[in-house]
């Protein structure tokens, strides 16, 4: 899966020259909690968040009024607000590697640029519903949490014995183990009886760690 399967396209943007005031509404009303920031050249120069508003905003104990503090806001142009040092997908980047990205550097979007043209923006809540997909979380079945060992052919035998039952995996994955010999493999099935299928996969794995309808 790649970045330009799953961006928003044509994202909302906001201009260096808007207020503060006037780009927080936007954001309200659109629901939206990042806006690439555009110069007159369709140029991307900054992204502002909500945590940027955050930042400038006064602190909940002020003594201002709030028409002094609009009256402040107003004043702020997101230029003098948002972050200037953008990090970037291309719609070629994998998933994974957007995903990646936003951990390692704890930010909740990337701007996606292409010919040096903003064409989308992939957030957490794109990656959050591309895991609710991978897991298969809106789909009936059996879910399994299995510790298997960690060797080649492991996932093969596993999958193919309970193929061989007539079971339909619809949703699997894999995470690190207990330790460097072990992993943690989750699944969905269908198509197979709780007891039946607890009593396949166990001569297979490690341990069944967890098996619940979902």
């Amino acid at each position: 899966m790649l970045v330009g399967k799953r961006m928003t396209r044509n994202p909302i943007t906001a201009r260096p020259e808007d207020s503060v005031t006037d780009v927080r509404e936007l954001m309200r009303r659109e629901k939206v909690t990042h806006l690439p920031v555009l110069d007159r050249q369709k140029r991307l120069v900054g992204i502002l968040t909500e945590k940027d508003l955050v930042r400038v905003s006064p602190s909940p104990a002020t003594t201002l009024s709030i028409w002094e503090i609009n009256a402040l806001l107003s004043k702020l142009k997101v230029d003098q607000v948002m972050t200037r040092e953008v990090i970037t997908a291309v719609p070629e980047m994998p998933i994974e590697d957007a995903a990646r990205i936003m951990a390692d550097k704890d930010i909740g979007c990337l701007p996606v640029v292409e010919s040096g043209r903003l064409v989308g923006i992939i957030t957490e809540s794109d990656l959050f519903k591309l895991f609710v997909e991978l897991f298969g979380a809106r789909q009936k079945g059996l879910r399994l949490t299995l510790l298997i060992p960690e060797k080649r052919g492991e996932l093969a035998e596993l999958t193919s014995a309970i193929s061989r039952q007539g079971g339909n995996i619809i949703a699997i994955g894999t995470f690190l183990g207990e330790d460097a010999e072990s992993g943690v493999c989750t699944m969905k099935v269908e198509g197979i009886g709780r007891d039946a299928l607890t009593a396949l996969v166990e001569p297979l794995v490690l341990k069944v760690v967890d098996v619940r309808e979902t």
